[in-house]
């Protein structure tokens, strides 16, 4: 809704009665005589005769274009009109606030394209006050909240209304709203307007100041005559610029400085900004500048500059513009890789922001050293509960997921350090056991315990410290699970949750055997090597490594990867009594052989759809440091924390600061952060309780195979099903392309790896051209797409990961926004093919 030609403003207030219908016709009034074409829209309307405010503009402000959507006769909250409305053998049928949107959005498409080619506006009349309900039930701030016009508030003349007035701009802000002008009665008692003026000048908003309407009288004719003449002298008079006129010519002044930031972006971002993971060398033009306006559920609002050729008047040109567009300059496109991952419940999600805002209001930031804030400690203790279930007693925090690994190393080197009894030299020998491809951050020592890669090669510090393997994969192809090993030898399941029926695999597939004989030859063979060097720990990603090529690693070979450093005594021998205890004295776990950290920055807290990852790896399978981030405040504000069981954590207790673990952030346990996770597990937990994700299972459970006529085979599964929120029929008809290799679902994450000529890894571009294809391509059709904001078709916006193509959605996502993304990859993937 945003137009080169169309300016659009909605017109919201504190309360009802304080005269949105008054200004809405003044403002209508006062466009028109400035030459502006107008529009003026009630999505929502209720009760009838005199009260009827699209009647009102009909009446004192022809010319206009009106129109209501949504009509109700009872003068009510909409909720109750339309609940009021039903009869008692149907029930209230009212629209979603994605098809509230969409109506809205539609009006103001097609009034764009009447009056292509001039300037004109559009003011949206809301209902009540800023949280009236919509038809739905919702707040209407939410409702209107995809499509984000900008805002005129009308501001409260009675007593009370400074308050009020101030209430709902701040409910504005909150919801990210625009405030382009603010109008109020003069009200000389009160003098609501004084206050106001000065309040709102202190933030940069203009405020129009008009007197109020004239008093009724009994003559209808000449109560008409009356307001007419009011009308007339806000937005018609002669000699001074009536005062409405003045607001009309700031917000077209204010439309076009929106303009001109948003078309300017592109170069100013070129000339002064230092993309992440991104070659400047190759992203020179304007035109590879993907310019943000907002963002709300799954989706960035795109604005798309115009060529200077087409683009439209200043404030002094003419009302006729032929070359202006008729189209909307902002565009849905679908953020397919969760912004970086850490997109769990939507962006813009209300409920996280208040939590934030509360929390800064609150707190601020607070410093954390011998302190604490309940916010912190609430969060600590969550998490301990849940992923720290059962093995962790300690929560340190950091501020993202590559500093929290780097806690985590210095956590595990340090704990086998004093419990083997190691000095200054031998400690620093130290190096980790890992795998091939395994990614955990760009701090120099999270760099340094992986294997060397496009992320290391050209930093001068980077070591490599430790050993990794090459591990077995699993894809789905042409419909089956496969696990297959790097030398290409291939298992194929009949389903996923066979696959990760790890319990059942570690006691009976032989290739527990296989895996272990080549993970202790590869660690005698490092040994061999004879430089003295010695493990001290091991670090996974369970089930996924993500940057390194979204590899699903076979779950089993992990959980015989843990079991050997964890039980060899030959190859890992340890200073510990034989036989090793396995509880400290007040019941809590000890560590044997390596401690082993879980890398969950990426895959936990449900992005595979369950809280830890290593419940995929079977029973009791639990790891000794652990750390989470991305999820873990909803995408919202950075943070991470680092778990450690209470053995860990014992081996920086001493009398001396020297053997505590030194390390910290200014920011270390931030309120905000805290409250905005404690918000997001909550929401997540409530969203498990309430099945919202019960269709995506049931879609995944396994169906029984008839083996003989009236004989049923259950496929064995495991205690949690394994489940994605991307359709089987979808992963199974990819799987089966012939170009390409493969394909798995899990919880939010979706992985097609493409048979490509340059081969696989980071540097392949075979999925730069799909990626490219689907971002500017035909957009999705709307009939499959009602998700997107205005209910319009979208692009879809995806980072490359050499031949892989991956997604990832919202733990909110919905099942039309999933369904239309994967009609598009589709049709993108044969296209590519052929």
């Amino acid at each position: 809704m945003l137009y080169r030609h169309l300016r659009t403003h909605l017109i919201v207030a504190p309360s009802t009665s304080v005269g949105k219908s008054i200004f809405s016709t003044g403002l209508s009034r006062a466009s028109l005589a400035l030459g502006e074409r107008v529009a003026y829209l009630k999505p929502v309307g209720t009760g009838s005769g005199d009260g009827d405010d699209e009647a009102h503009l009909r009446r004192f402000a022809p010319g206009v274009k009106t129109s209501c959507l949504f009509h109700f006769d009872e003068p009510v909250s909409p909720h109750l009109a339309v609940e009021r409305a039903a009869t008692s053998s149907a029930p209230p049928a009212f629209p979603t606030d994605d098809e509230f949107a969409a109506a809205v959005a539609k009006f103001a498409n097609g009034f764009a394209k009447d009056v292509a080619g001039h300037r004109s506006s559009l003011y949206i009349e809301s209902a009540g006050g800023v949280h009236s309900p919509t038809l739905s039930g919702s707040s209407q701030l939410d409702a209107f909240r995809p499509l984000l016009p900008p805002t005129i508030l009308i501001a409260s003349h009675e007593l009370g209304g400074i308050s009020t007035t101030i209430s709902a701009y701040e409910s504005l802000l909150l919801r990210g709203y625009d405030v382009d002008a603010v109008l109020i009665f003069k009200e000389d008692y009160y003098a609501n307007h004084e206050y106001l003026t000065k309040f709102f000048a202190e933030r940069q908003i203009r405020v129009g100041v008009v007197d109020t309407p004239p008093p009724r009288v009994a003559s209808s004719t000449e109560d008409a005559f009356n307001l007419d003449s009011y009308y007339a002298l806000l937005s018609e008079g002669e000699g001074a610029v009536p005062p409405l006129q003045n607001v009309v010519t700031r917000l077209q002044q204010v439309h076009l400085d929106r303009l001109s930031k948003l078309a300017t972006a592109p170069r100013r971002t070129l000339d002064s900004v230092w993309w992440p993971f991104s070659q400047h060398g190759a992203a020179t033009e304007e035109k590879e500048v993907m310019v943000i306006d907002s963002a709300t559920g799954d989706f960035f609002n795109v604005f798309s500059a115009i060529p200077p050729s087409a683009s439209s008047f200043t404030s002094s040109s003419s009302t006729d513009t032929p070359a202006t567009p008729s189209t909307s300059l902002l565009s849905p496109v679908l953020d397919g890789s969760a912004s970086w991952w850490t997109q769990c419940l939507g962006h813009a999600n209300p409920a996280l922001t208040l939590a934030a805002a509360q929390a800064s209001g609150r707190y601020g930031h607070v410093l954390f050293p011998n302190a604490t804030s309940l916010p912190s400690l609430t969060l600590a203790e969550r998490l301990l509960k849940s992923v720290g279930n059962r093995w962790a007693s300690r929560v340190f925090y950091s501020d993202d997921g590559s500093t929290g690994m780097e806690v985590a190393l210095k956590m595990a080197l340090r704990s086998y350090a004093v419990r083997e009894g190691l000095d200054r030299v031998q400690s620093s020998k130290l190096a980790v056991l890992g795998l091939s491809g395994s990614y955990h951050g760009d701090t120099i020592g999270a760099m340094d315990a992986c294997e060397g890669s496009v992320y290391s090669e050209r930093i001068e510090w980077y070591q490599g410290r430790g050993h990794w393997f090459e591990a077995p994969t699993v894809k789905i192809e042409k419909g089956k699970p496969v696990v297959r090993s790097p030398q290409g030898d291939e298992t194929t399941f009949s389903s996923l949750s066979e696959v990760y029926d790890v319990d059942r695999r570690f006691k009976e597939d032989k290739l527990a055997d296989v895996y272990r004989q080549q993970i202790e030859a590869g660690v005698a063979e490092r040994y061999a090597k004879g430089d003295g060097i010695r493990f001290g720990a091991l670090i996974l990603e369970p089930v996924v490594m993500g940057a390194g090529g979204m590899l699903f690693v076979d779950p089993l070979y992990q959980r015989v990867l843990i079991d050997v450093v964890r039980t060899n005594r030959t190859l890992f021998p340890s200073a510990l009594p034989s036989p090793e205890p396995t509880t400290s004295v007040d019941g809590t776990p000890i560590w044997s052989g390596l401690p082993v950290i879980f890398d969950e920055v990426f895959v936990g807290l449900r992005r595979l759809g369950r809280v830890s990852s290593t419940s995929f790896l079977g029973s009791n399978t639990l790891p000794d440091i652990g750390c989470y981030a991305k999820i873990l405040t909803g995408g919202l504000v950075p943070m991470a924390v680092t778990i450690a069981s209470d053995a860990v954590f014992k081996a920086f207790w001493g009398e001396h600061k020297v053997d505590s673990l030194l390390h910290g952030h200014s920011y270390t346990a931030h309120p905000i952060g805290c409250s905005v996770g404690n918000r997001t597990l909550e929401i997540l937990d409530d969203m498990d309780s309430n099945g919202a994700w019960n269709e995506a299972k049931s879609d995944w459970t396994p169906k029984p195979v008839v083996a003989e006529p009236k004989e049923v085979e259950v496929i064995p599964a495991s205690e949690e099903p394994v489940w994605s929120l991307w359709s089987t029929s979808f992963v199974n008809e990819a799987s089966s392309l012939p170009h390409v290799e493969g394909v798995m679902a899990m919880g939010t994450v979706l992985a097609v790896y493409l048979k490509a000529a340059d081969g696989a890894g980071y540097q392949s571009t075979a999925a730069a051209s799909l990626l490219h294809q689907l971002r500017y391509g035909e957009p999705t059709s709307s009939e499959s797409s009602s998700a997107a904001p205005g209910g319009l078709p979208f692009n879809i916006h995806a980072r490359p990961l050499g031949n892989v193509v991956y997604f990832m959605t919202s733990l909110t996502s919905k099942p039309t926004t999933l369904r239309a993304v994967e009609d598009s990859l589709l049709s993108a993937l044969k296209s590519t093919g052929n």
